[in-house]
């Protein structure tokens, strides 16, 4: 598209920004609460509410304490809850057995959230990090990475998932293949309508570190992910990423991390014109929130700002920490 100006003064671009109103009508990009995915952090007990010391006003919840969060993420008009275990690491093995556990964290967790808020769609993570006692998200045999085997164990996790209630299952394992075999499971399994949303284009990025603390994993990561996750130098992969996802059977897509990435969603969107979401991820959520706090920068602003972005590049919805937050100041 060319866009088309008269000469000044007949054209003045500025009569559109004069008032609230007029800028209101001209307005290409909005932000609404249908945009937001919250992401929650559950771990065992009852009645906790334990602050993540790398990610101010972000906690880790019992899950009675989840369930209290969904119905007020319900409330808010928030549509979707995302779940992740900071799991015992007494139940972190190699095996990661524990990750298709019926009565694990999270499925406990997805029965609770559904009993009370039954309108809210929850969505999970999909990958053995949280379960593997080396911290990747796969099976780990002389320092290699397993893919096959892998995917194996991600769709009975999978399937443990949606037999608990989960709406939408979110792998961010990387490993090839494994949107194809989650889905023939789920078609099998009696679950057609369960959604899937890949982590299709996931780097091997340095903004996750808030996000290990959260989970309990960054003590237990021996080596990194680089070869699985992504090369931040990449852009061309990703859109064969996605492709592939896609002729799989993912229902949904996400570039991850987000802010860094905007060309990454941009291209997504354009290419595919396929539902498309991305994940303002632990450390993009803390340094606006340390910022913030110091008084470098006004924190509210920045935050709708910064979401804004994302819908400006491309994207259907947006995983963040400042949901509820951001839900409030929408809703009035």
């Amino acid at each position: 598209m060319k866009p088309t100006v008269a000469p000044f003064p007949a054209a003045r671009l500025r009569r559109t920004r004069v008032s609230p109103a007029i800028r209101g009508l001209v307005r290409e990009n909005t932000l609404t609460t249908d945009d937001l995915i919250w992401p929650v952090f559950v771990r065992d007990g009852e009645g906790i509410v334990e602050p993540v010391v790398s990610m101010p006003g972000v906690v880790r919840r019992s899950v009675d304490k989840i369930a209290e969060a969904a119905v007020e993420a319900q409330a808010l008009g928030i549509p979707a809850i995302c779940l992740f275990p900071y799991t015992d690491p007494a139940l972190k093995t190699e095996d990661c057995a524990e990750a298709w556990n019926p009565d694990n964290l999270c499925n406990r967790a997805i029965r609770a959230i559904k009993a009370v808020a039954p309108e809210i769609a929850v969505m999970t993570d999909v990958a053995l990090d949280p379960y593997n006692i080396n911290g990747h998200d796969g099976f780990v045999v002389d320092g290699e990475i397993l893919n096959d085997e892998t995917v194996e164990a991600l769709v009975k996790m999978t399937l443990a998932q949606a037999e608990a209630g989960a709406d939408i299952i979110g792998p961010s394992d990387m490993m090839d293949g494994r949107i194809a075999a989650m889905r023939s499971g789920l078609e099998q399994g009696g679950h057609r309508n369960v959604s899937i949303l890949s982590y299709s284009a996931k780097y091997a990025s340095g903004f996750y570190g808030p996000f290990r603390d959260a989970v309990g994993a960054s003590g237990a990561l021996k080596g990194d992910k680089k070869t699985y996750q992504m090369d931040p130098g990449n852009s061309d992969e990703a859109l064969r990423l996605v492709e592939r996802d896609l002729q799989e059977g993912a229902d949904m897509v996400m570039v991850k991390p987000g802010i860094a990435y905007l060309d990454i969603c941009h291209r997504v969107k354009t290419t595919f014109g396929t539902p498309t979401f991305a994940y303002q991820v632990s450390g993009e959520y803390a340094m606006i929130q340390a910022a913030a706090q110091n008084g470098w920068i006004n924190g509210e602003q920045v935050m709708l700002e910064s979401l804004l972005a994302f819908k400006r590049a491309g994207c259907d919805g947006i995983l963040t920490y400042f949901a509820p937050e951001t839900a409030r100041i929408l809703n009035g």
